[in-house]
């Protein structure tokens, strides 16, 4: 197992700078392996993300080896070494004391590796590197667990659970991300405490969610939040898809549930902001279905507000909500662009998120009846237009209007928007136009 095989150069860096830290402590008398993920990423012959260091030196005995350190939990033991612009967590071995609020331990004590890995979340994890002798150091039998690709909680899972609730939400994402599968006894004890996770802040829930949905896993791991009951806890709006049946016609998949886990698996390396308007795009169709003359009537209205909704209780960032909830509200407008106004169709083709409504619409299309023609039209039109077609300049202003009469105020602001909307209709092309129709807008419209 040659951590130097696996990655680009940023990745090397990152193994140079942790072996540099090993060797340090090393040298000082300390042990010091590789813990955690990057253990399970290189058994598995995956690329690492970090490397993070477990060792039985104290945070001041770190602190004093190196010239620049970050103590980002050192109460815990846990410090950041940095080393040419790269950080290294380096941890000292320790146990774990009582929890009382499903999040973190109320203190730590320092001892030995093998009291470490028992107090890690899951076998896969709970292992040890020696990158100097080369020889893997497991106490909690994750070498087996890897081997039967399988997530298996360290000890009692409930236990493991009950310290921190968010551990749920992390079994699901392994389970998913590795193609594993989450041990029995492990997935009821998932299953016992789901309401728990409602204790979890939303800003941790959505940082669990978007590694999820970002991967190429996502529909697996969205089946297994269902399953374990998470999903009805943390998105309860998304679990009330199931059983909402839909028109064969338009919908042959299935019900709403079913489309949302098709659609999913269309996704082709998103945004966290596109899965998430892909993933909530239809739910406003569960309580928009019982309409008696038209199911689902501005189920995209209705979703859009529970999208804010939601977007509130995962503490998404105003740039976030505003980019899903557009998503979600105009998920269906292209449905009718074989037929759009030019001015319609120009400010959507010129509109910034215009990329991510094409790919949602493709997605949803092909989640369900598979007709494509609305979106092929779109993309063949936002190939023919030019730059200056989709966004021309205006070819008046405020104070060419002021020039011919028209005050400053509400309704110069509405003759600006009709004389635009008439020039991207190209009723309108030159300045003596827009000009001669700002006039008679202003003569014909009644004062306030």
């Amino acid at each position: 197992m040659n951590p130097e095989e696996h990655g680009s150069s940023q990745a090397i860096f990152k193994y140079d700078a942790a072996m540099k830290v090993v060797r340090t402590l090393r040298d000082d008398g300390y042990q010091a392996v590789f813990a955690g993920g990057c253990v399970r990423d290189l058994l598995l012959r995956r690329r690492p993300q970090d490397y993070d260091i477990a060792t039985d030196a104290k945070p001041e005995d770190v602190k004093a080896l190196f010239e620049r350190t970050i103590p980002i939990g050192e109460e815990f033991g846990v410090m950041k070494v940095v080393l040419g612009g790269v950080e290294v967590e380096v941890a000292t071995f320790r146990s774990d004391l009582s929890y009382s609020d499903g999040r973190r331990p109320s203190g730590v004590k320092f001892g030995k590796s093998y009291e470490d890995a028992q107090r890690r979340d899951f076998t896969v994890n709970g292992m040890f590197f020696d990158p100097v002798a080369g020889g893997v150091i497991d106490h909690v039998g994750g070498r087996r667990d890897l081997a039967a690709r399988r997530i298996r909680a360290i000890g009692d899972p409930e236990k493991r659970f009950g310290e921190d609730y968010l551990r749920t939400l992390r079994a699901v994402r392994f389970a998913a991300g590795l193609g594993f599968e989450i041990e029995r006894e492990t997935f009821e004890a998932i299953q016992a405490g789901a309401g728990r996770i409602e204790a979890i802040s939303g800003e941790r829930i959505r940082a669990e969610l978007e590694t999820m949905l970002v991967d190429p896993n996502r529909r697996r791991a969205l089946e297994i939040l269902d399953a374990s009951g998470l999903l009805a806890v943390i998105l309860p709006e998304v679990a009330a898809a199931r059983g909402v049946r839909q028109g064969r016609e338009l919908h042959p998949e299935g019900d709403v549930w079913e489309h949302t886990l098709l659609s999913m698996g269309h996704l082709e390396d998103p945004s966290f902001e596109l899965a998430m308007g892909v993933l909530l795009h239809d739910i406003g169709k569960p309580p928009s279905a019982a309409a008696e003359v038209r199911p689902f009537l501005n189920h995209e209205r209705i979703g859009e507000r529970m999208t804010r909704g939601i977007a509130a209780r995962l503490k998404l960032s105003k740039r976030e909500t505003e980019v899903i909830a557009f998503l979600v509200r105009y998920h269906m407008i292209l449905k009718d662009v074989t037929h759009m106004r030019k001015s319609t169709l120009k400010r959507i083709i010129g509109h910034e998120l215009f990329g991510e409504l094409a790919e949602l619409h493709r997605i949803d299309a092909l989640a369900s009846n598979g007709d494509l023609s609305n979106y092929e039209f779109a993309m063949r039109k936002a190939g023919e237009l030019s730059e200056e077609e989709v966004k021309p300049d205006p070819l008046v202003n405020g104070r060419d209007l002021a020039e011919v009469g028209i005050e400053p105020g509400p309704r110069m602001g509405g003759i600006i928007e009709k004389l635009y909307t008439a020039q991207l209709d190209e009723e309108i092309t030159t300045r003596q136009e827009a000009l001669e129709m700002a006039k008679r807008l202003w003569q014909e419209e009644p004062k306030e």
